[in-house]
């Protein structure tokens, strides 16, 4: 597995020079920001990502304002306690992807945020979990959310703003390449892989979790 340095270097050569790069990486919120987001937006961000799984993103964001509207601006309390009046009713909603499955994600995702409170609240727990415990987290949001196994998750916690990887394929061909896994992993030993080759490069480089991604997915 090669120094964090070097797949900097090749991600930099292909694009542009190391301030070109550093300027497309971003970097996370800080917990402080994500513990003061507020229920309804943490909502919100999961159901887009649930939606747009399998679905042409352009569609779902082009539909947002609408579903945004339809599900009361995600108000968890609302949502955890649809009734089968309000979802039929939503079956019947040209605003919406009218998804029988995709729409109970929705107040299945509003229970488990409701849960949350007992442990200090989505902004505490989602946002303030380790990042050297990263793979942890996405165990946990595929156990207890609602269709949060894989990528949807990934791409929820990306959008968030908390530090994260995703494992994209340009990121998991660079993660093959690097030999930390010979496929795209999906057992509990090759995410635990993942995690370490990523708490590696993160004391070495001293960048977070969403840096390291980027760069990682741009080295190919």
């Amino acid at each position: 597995m090669r120094n964090f340095d070097e797949i900097f270097d090749i991600a930099a050569e292909r694009h542009g020079g190391p301030d070109a790069l550093e300027e497309k990486l971003g970097k996370p919120k800080n917990p402080a920001e994500l513990a003061d987001m507020p229920e309804d937006r943490w909502l919100s961000i999961i159901t887009k990502c649930v939606f747009q799984a399998g679905f042409n993103w352009k569609v779902i964001e082009a539909k947002w304002d609408g579903i945004e509207t339809a599900f009361d601006g995600f108000d968890v309390g609302r949502c955890a306690f649809m009734d089968d009046e309000k979802f039929d009713s939503l079956l019947q909603d040209t605003r919406i992807v009218r998804n029988g499955t995709k729409i109970a994600t929705v107040r299945d995702n509003a229970v488990f945020l409701l849960e949350l409170r007992e442990e200090g609240g989505a902004g505490q727990v989602l946002g303030g979990w380790p990042s050297t415990d990263y793979v942890g987290l996405l165990a946990m949001l595929a156990k207890r959310g609602s269709r949060l196994g894989g990528a949807s998750a990934q791409y929820a916690m990306r959008f968030a703003g908390r530090d994260s990887f995703i494992l994209s394929q340009d990121v998991t061909a660079r993660l093959i390449a690097e030999g930390v896994v010979d496929k795209a992993p999906t057992s509990k030993k090759a995410m635990a892989a993942v995690q370490q080759a990523f708490n590696i490069w993160m004391d070495q480089s001293n960048r977070s979790l969403t840096e390291i991604s980027r760069v990682l997915a741009m080295s190919l």
